[in-house]
């Protein structure tokens, strides 16, 4: 090696930002035309390692930017400023079905980018890099705060975003792995909404009761987030994604507690038995178990457990009678639920009451179901452990192609964070953080 070469610089900027901010990588002093590989390393909190790399042949002047110059091939292709994060798999040797997903949003999720001579594809720990960084992304920005919630009997976490306030409110619902997440929700105080992150399927009173929550609880975390005296209880929005989505329908349309400036519908849909309590949907669903199909990997698809879409209106939400404004986001090559079909029904449905008007579709050809904030890696299929008996872990086919999938979520969050403000802060946003303070 030369000695140019061994003063090559790296750089990422910035190497402290939200999750959903772009960040410009810059390898200098490298020969001219020589051969580099950018690789990024995260280690997971639950021990997995995660990687991602690229090559690279350095220009005239001896520098690769990642954001403007073309990978030759790695784990992505092409000029890809954010492919080093959406790209992301586990490391070789690895259990198979793992999904990167943040569980303490209090720290950052550090990320070592480092760059190396020669186009390598293997062996990277065992080779000493030209120069490393370590770049910190994070779910919180500074000064958002982070409540636990359990009047009520709810099992709920709040973000509230920096500064006096008072803000929008959102009700945040994930699918049907329960627990408490709270990473969305942690994003979404970051851009200036209040936000309650909420387990439903696995909240300390099932735990404690046997019983599964119905309409009250959600009406109870609908109360918290309108009765605080940060949060503008006429402002207040709700958020599903998968299962998340059946409540979000039901709620918007039926609930008379639950009064919605606007709904953001994830992967999912709107049928279900209406008059049913959540332990009757989910009964319902377990009632079309025999739809259930398998690829030839043995992965599980789920789409067919509520297709063909009902005609029996009692079998739908009758999202007719909604007043709100309304965005569903669908992945098209979605195997989890049959949300693209759902939403087409949505469509005609809202088109035959004449409050069309209010709804907004965001369709996504080759992108599955997980539509997660951007630049979070591709999982086409992942482990998923069923919360109700018979518990068992399954693998779960979401379906989807990385690089249409991975462009599908930075479309969609751009443009959910869009809908928020027009529909919650009426077009201006005057509680977000810019996260250039970071």
């Amino acid at each position: 090696m030369d000695r140019k070469q061994c003063c090559v610089k790296l750089s990422v900027q910035p190497s402290r930002g939200l999750m959903d901010e772009k960040f410009i990588v810059l390898v200098q002093n490298a020969r001219p035309g020589s051969q580099l590989t950018v690789y990024a390393f995260h280690q997971c909190e639950g021990g997995h390692s995660w990687e991602a790399f690229a090559h690279y042949t350095a220009n005239a002047a001896g520098t690769v930017n990642v954001s403007e110059d073309p990978s030759l091939g790695g784990t992505y292709s092409g000029v890809e400023p954010m492919g080093l994060m959406w790209s992301f798999r586990p490391v070789p040797g690895s259990k198979a079905g793992l999904r990167m997903r943040k569980m303490n949003v209090q720290t950052p999720m550090e990320v070592t980018v480092s760059v190396y001579q020669a186009h390598l594809t293997e062996g990277f720990v065992d080779q000493v890099p030209l120069a490393g960084v370590v770049v910190e992304r994070w779910y919180m920005a500074p000064g958002v705060r982070r409540i636990p919630i359990t009047e009520g009997g709810l099992t709920a976490t709040l973000f509230l975003p920096s500064g006096l306030g008072p803000f929008p409110g959102l009700l945040d619902l994930w699918g049907g792995g329960g627990r408490l997440v709270e990473y969305r929700a942690a994003l979404l105080a970051s851009h200036g909404f209040a936000s309650l992150a909420l387990d439903y399927l696995t909240p300390q009173i099932t735990k404690d009761t046997g019983k599964m929550v119905d309409t009250e609880y959600f009406e109870a975390a609908y109360r918290v987030l309108e009765q605080h005296p940060q949060i503008l209880g006429s402002r207040i929005g709700m958020l599903g994604l998968s299962f998340g989505t059946s409540i979000t329908f039901k709620l918007a349309v039926y609930s008379q507690v639950v009064k919605l400036r606007c709904a953001v519908c994830i992967s999912g849909s709107h049928v279900q038995p209406i008059d049913g309590t959540m332990e009757q949907i989910l009964a319902f669903l377990h009632r079309n178990g025999d739809k259930t199909r398998f690829n030839e990997d043995n992965h599980v698809i789920w789409r067919d457990l509520v297709l063909p879409i009902p005609t029996d209106p009692s079998l739908k939400v009758d999202v007719g009678r909604l007043q709100c404004p309304l965005l569903l986001v669908v992945g098209e090559d979605d195997q989890n639920w049959p949300s693209y079909e759902s939403a087409m029904d949505v469509k005609a449905m809202m088109q035959r009451a004449g409050n069309e008007h209010l709804l907004t579709v965001l369709s996504y050809p080759n992108a599955g179901h997980l539509i997660e904030p951007p630049f979070m890696p591709f999982a086409r299929a992942t482990n998923f452990k069923t919360v109700f008996p018979p518990i068992e872990t399954v693998m779960v086919l979401w379906g989807g192609e990385m690089v249409a999938h991975s462009r599908a979520q930075e479309d969609a969050w751009r443009k959910t964070l869009v809908f928020l403000r027009e529909n919650l802060y009426g077009g201006s946003n005057p509680g977000a953080t810019s996260s250039s303070n970071l």
